[in-house]
């Protein structure tokens, strides 16, 4: 291969490179596998208002959150506004069951109504690229289960906060970035 050949060549992997790189540049540029196996483009909630959450069933902080995150799912959600759960086993052994007795447990226990995706790892080399890009763009990597991740209709994290900051403390910052998301589409009509 030639000097010439093999700049074309290094000039089109760039090119793939950069290609694959602005696709991804938000949260919603990823796809995830949801927990009844079926892929899905996280670009099916680009316009809205999310919350990522890496949730797990036997945790203490279960109850508080489970509940607090459905009751805002069902006031704020799902035209403007949705919780993405992601189950997580890496904290603690916590999220030990397959993703058919996740859903059960979860929509028995607190009547889930938000989307639920596969179990996946949110740390590490094996982390969900979602998961590395919310670490990577808010600064903060999850320790443990019930992070949450505030991303703006437009894919970009605006806020992350660890298992101890509960979801009513955050609602106020939830319910005016749905607010004002309501607001910019009115004036839009």
């Amino acid at each position: 291969m030639g000097a010439a050949a093999a700049a074309a060549a290094a000039w089109l992997l760039l090119l793939g490179a950069a290609a694959c790189a602005q696709r991804e540049q938000d949260f919603y540029g990823f796809k995830a596998v949801n927990i009844r196996g079926k892929l899905v483009a996280l670009d099916k909630y680009r316009g809205s208002v999310s919350l990522v959450v890496n949730v797990a069933s036997e945790c203490g902080f279960t109850e508080q959150h489970y509940r607090a995150l459905q009751q805002l799912q069902r006031d704020l959600g799902p035209h403007h506004f949705n919780v993405l759960a992601f189950p997580c086993n890496q904290f603690g052994q916590q999220e030990p069951d397959s993703n058919k007795e996740i859903e059960s447990f979860v929509r028995r226990t607190y009547s889930v109504s938000f989307p639920m995706f596969s179990k996946v790892a949110v740390t590490g080399t094996g982390a969900h690229p979602a998961f590395k890009y919310l670490s990577e763009t808010s600064g903060k990597e999850p320790t443990w289960n019930f992070w949450k991740y505030l991303v703006a209709p437009d894919g970009k994290v605006v806020g992350a906060w660890d298992p101890t900051v509960s979801v009513e403390e955050i609602r106020p910052q939830i319910t005016a970035l749905v607010r004002k998301l309501i607001l910019k589409k009115r004036e839009d009509l």
